[in-house]
C-alpha cells in the first residue's frame, strides 16, 4: 500500500460573516495550509474544492475552483469540483487520497468553502432541503410523518409542519431520534448530555462559532426546534472554510520541518434503500475502514462524528462500534465521551457548537484531528493520542444519509 500523508492544514473560524465570500473564506485557509506545510502555492500539482450552494446564491456555477484557484494566481494545474452534500469537503479529501495512491499527483490542495448566512433565512433554510430527492420531496416528507406516527412516543401540541421555520433535515433527525427513543429508550436528557458537553468541548476551542458552556437543563430549556430537538441541540447555520494539503511519501522526504500525519483508511460510500432496522451505512463502511486501516474500533482515540444533531453524534457512536447499537445515550451519559473519558467525541464542540458550513464541514473535522495527533489542542488536547476518525455524512434519501466518508488517521512515528 503506498502511503498518503496529510502535511498541512488550515481553517478560519466557523462563524456568521456578511462581508466575506466564498472566494475569499477559501483564499484565507488555503494560504493557512500551505503555511503549515512550508509550501508555495506553486507547489501544487492538482486541487479539489468543494462548495455546494454559491450557485444558489451567487450564480457562481460550474467552474468554483477555477474561479477562485485562478484569483490567487494558481493556473494549469487540473481542479476538480466536488459536490456531495454535507459530504463534499470529506469526498474532496478522499479523490485527492485517491489519486496521490494512483501515483497521478505527489501533492494536491483539498478545499472547502461555504456561505449559507444570508438575510432572507428561509432562502438558507432551502438550501438544507435541495440535499435531498427534490422530485419526490414530498412523498419523502409524508413517509417521514407516516414512520413518526408509527412510534410510541407522545408530541407536544405545538409541534409544527415539517420545515417550518427550521431546515427540513431536523425534521428528519427527529423522526430518526423518535425511532431509536422507541426501539431504545432513548432519552431527551441523554440528548441534551451529548449537547451540553459538546459546548464545553468548544469553550475551549477558538476557531469554534459558539464557545459558551451550557448545562444539560440549559439545553433542555432552551427553544424548542422539533421534538425532541432544542435549538442548542442542532447545529447553526454557518460560513466558513478549511483546507488540507495531502502528498506522497516520496514528496514527504523533500520536506522540512513538516508534521505529517498518515491517512490510515479513506472510504467513501451511498445510502442503501433500507428499513430503520436494516444495516446502517455508518455500519457497512466503518467496517471497510478499520480493514483498510488496520485498526478496530478499540484502538480510535478520539473521533469526530457528524453531529448536525445531538442526536447524530449518539447514532455515529453506535455505527462507528463505538459502543454497542442502542447503547449510545447511556455511553454519553456515562461520560466515555467527554475529554478525559474512554473516547473522546468532538472534541471541536462538532458541528452544534462549530456550526456547519456544508462544504466545509467535512475538513474542519480533518483539521481537529490533525490538531489532536500533533499534540497542538492545547486546553482540549487528548492525552497520547494516537489514531483519530472522522465521520462526514451527507443529504438524506430514505432513512439515512444519501454520501459518508470515513477517515482514519494516524500520528506519524
Amino acid at each position: 500500500m503506498k502511503n498518503v500523508y496529510i502535511v498541512g492544514v488550515g481553517k478560519i473560524r466557523f462563524d456568521k460573516y456578511p462581508t466575506e465570500t466564498v472566494r475569499s473564506m477559501a483564499e484565507k485557509s488555503i494560504n493557512l495550509a500551505l503555511e503549515d506545510a512550508g509550501l508555495d502555492k506553486t507547489d501544487l500539482q492538482s486541487v479539489y474544492f468543494s462548495n455546494s450552494f454559491w450557485g444558489m446564491f451567487d450564480k457562481q456555477d460550474s467552474i468554483r475552483g477555477q474561479v477562485v484557484m485562478r484569483g490567487m494566481g494558481v493556473d494549469k494545474i487540473p481542479v476538480t469540483n466536488v459536490e456531495n452534500a454535507c459530504a463534499g469537503a470529506s469526498t474532496a479529501l478522499h479523490l485527492a487520497y485517491t489519486a496521490i495512491r494512483a501515483e497521478m499527483f505527489d501533492v494536491a490542495l483539498v478545499v472547502g468553502s461555504e456561505k449559507i448566512t444570508h438575510p432572507n433565512k428561509a432562502l438558507s433554510f432551502e438550501a438544507y432541503g435541495r440535499c435531498m430527492d427534490v422530485e419526490n420531496y414530498k412523498q419523502h416528507i409524508q413517509k417521514m410523518l407516516e414512520m413518526s406516527s408509527s412510534f410510541n412516543i407522545e408530541l407536544p401540541a405545538s409541534e409544527t409542519a415539517p420545515g417550518q421555520g427550521r431546515s427540513v433535515f431536523m425534521d428528519a433527525y427527529a423522526m430518526l431520534t423518535r425511532w431509536h427513543m422507541d426501539r431504545f429508550g432513548t432519552t431527551q436528557r441523554q440528548l441534551a448530555t451529548i449537547c451540553s458537553k459538546n459546548h464545553y468541548h468548544a469553550s475551549l476551542n477558538p476557531l469554534a462559532q459558539y464557545q459558551n458552556t451550557m448545562s444539560v437543563e440549559e439545553v433542555l430549556a432552551d427553544a424548542p426546534v422539533t421534538f425532541p430537538l432544542t435549538r442548542a441541540m442542532c447545529a447553526p447555520v454557518g460560513d466558513g472554510a478549511a483546507a488540507a494539503i495531502v502528498c506522497s511519501e516520496s514528496f514527504l522526504k523533500k520536506l522540512q520541518k513538516v508534521r505529517p500525519v498518515k491517512i490510515l483508511a479513506s472510504v467513501h460510500g451511498q445510502g442503501s434503500d433500507r428499513d430503520l432496522d436494516g444495516e446502517d451505512i455508518g455500519e457497512r463502511i466503518a467496517k471497510q475502514a478499520y480493514e483498510m486501516a488496520g485498526v478496530g474500533p478499540q484502538d480510535i482515540d478520539l473521533a469526530e462524528l457528524h453531529d448536525a444533531t445531538a442526536y447524530g453524534e449518539l447514532h455515529q457512536s453506535e455505527t462507528m462500534g463505538l459502543c454497542p447499537i442502542g447503547d449510545g445515550g447511556p455511553f454519553a451519559e456515562s461520560g466515555a465521551t467527554r475529554l478525559g473519558g474512554k473516547i473522546p467525541l468532538n472534541t471541536s464542540g462538532g458541528l452544534e457548537s462549530n456550526g456547519h458550513p456544508i462544504g466545509a464541514s467535512g475538513l474542519s473535522q480533518i483539521h481537529e484531528i490533525v490538531t489532536q495527533l500533533r499534540g497542538d489542542a492545547g486546553s482540549r488536547q487528548v492525552a497520547g493520542a494516537r489514531i483519530g476518525l472522522a465521520e462526514n455524512g451527507g443529504g438524506n434519501i430514505g432513512v439515512e444519509e444519501a454520501a459518508m466518508c470515513i477517515h482514519i488517521l494516524g500520528k506519524d512515528e
